[in-house]
């Protein structure tokens, strides 16, 4: 029998889960499948990867070393994959990705031209929703590759900036903040807030930079929680109180004066923009030829 990296996939994933039933699941394989693999190459190497006498598998010294080796061959395959997706421009195939609202609805829509432009053989197809429903679906293997608003702490998780945004404070015209520049924090906390829902990176970022400058945003006068960046704007406009929001998703109400953007002083909302995935999936090559795009190009002249 000779060594294969599929099988080195499986060991690798065998060990990261902790069970040969939670590889099988990350892996679409079936247990039995999974095991079998594993004790071809036990037969192969001569010797015993895992200790299976406890309810969570564990390496043995062999298969500590086999982890090195194993997760050195997947790194240079996801870096093969990537050096090799800017010469494959005749792909063909699906690109499936979860975005977050505010990257769904007003950053992709701008990218997704010039990367169709450049790759028009690859279909897109995204799925819009907060970052907490991304990570779950990811986890429940429903998606493969995700762009999100916030960083996820989660060990099964792999997470790189992509992109560089930043939150202003935007209020209705005709607002008594609207034509101060630049306003203290302390102001800004005394009128009511339109804010996005718990779980979404819009208000995690907002929360941890409040956090950071001594402010509690327990103590926010928070009128309504809305669950898409388009229905905060239109009650903002509505006059029923001010928000968070990226400077990329309010353009067009900035440009006709409806809505205004308002300065504070000595706090910045700044933040990136993550592609995530998990840290066992081997990426389709449209999605490593999407991240590709997505880390080399200067996105700044779409956006």
């Amino acid at each position: 029998m000779a060594l294969s990296f599929h099988q080195l996939h499986i060991f690798y994933t065998v060990s990261e889960r902790g069970s040969f039933s939670a590889a099988a699941q990350a892996l679409h394989m079936t247990q039995p499948a999974v095991t079998m693999q594993i004790q071809a190459l036990e037969e192969y190497f001569g010797t015993k990867l895992f200790h299976r006498s406890t309810k969570k598998i564990e390496l043995t010294e062999a298969g500590k070393v086999l982890m090195v080796y194993a997760k050195r061959s997947i790194d240079l395959v996801k870096e093969t994959d990537l050096a090799m997706s800017r010469f494959t421009h005749m792909l063909q195939g699906r690109l499936l990705l979860g975005a977050s609202l505010t990257v769904g609805e007003y950053i992709l829509p701008r990218l997704l031209g010039p990367f169709n432009r450049e790759y028009p053989n690859i279909a897109i197809q995204m799925k819009v929703m907060n970052t907490a429903q991304i990570l779950e679906e990811m986890l429940k293997h429903q998606l493969t590759f995700g762009l999100i608003e916030a960083q996820v702490a989660h060990p099964d998780v792999h997470t790189e900036p992509v992109l560089s945004d930043e939150l202003k404070l935007i209020v209705p015209s005709g607002h008594p903040l609207a034509d101060k520049a630049p306003v203290a924090m302390e102001e800004v906390l005394q009128y009511p807030f339109i804010l996005r829902e718990q779980g979404s990176g819009t208000r995690q970022v907002m929360e941890e930079e409040l956090s950071r400058k001594g402010f509690n945003a327990a103590d926010m006068k928070i009128v309504m929680e809305l669950g898409s960046t388009g229905a905060v704007k239109s009650a903002v406009e509505a006059g029923l109180g001010i928000t968070f929001l990226s400077q990329t998703s309010v353009k067009h109400e900035l440009a006709l004066g409806v809505l205004k953007l308002v300065p504070i002083e000595g706090v910045r909302f700044e933040r990136q923009f993550y592609a995530t995935y998990l840290k066992t999936n081997l990426l389709p090559i449209s999605a490593v030829t999407f991240l590709s795009f997505l880390r080399e190009k200067d996105l700044s002249q779409w956006l």
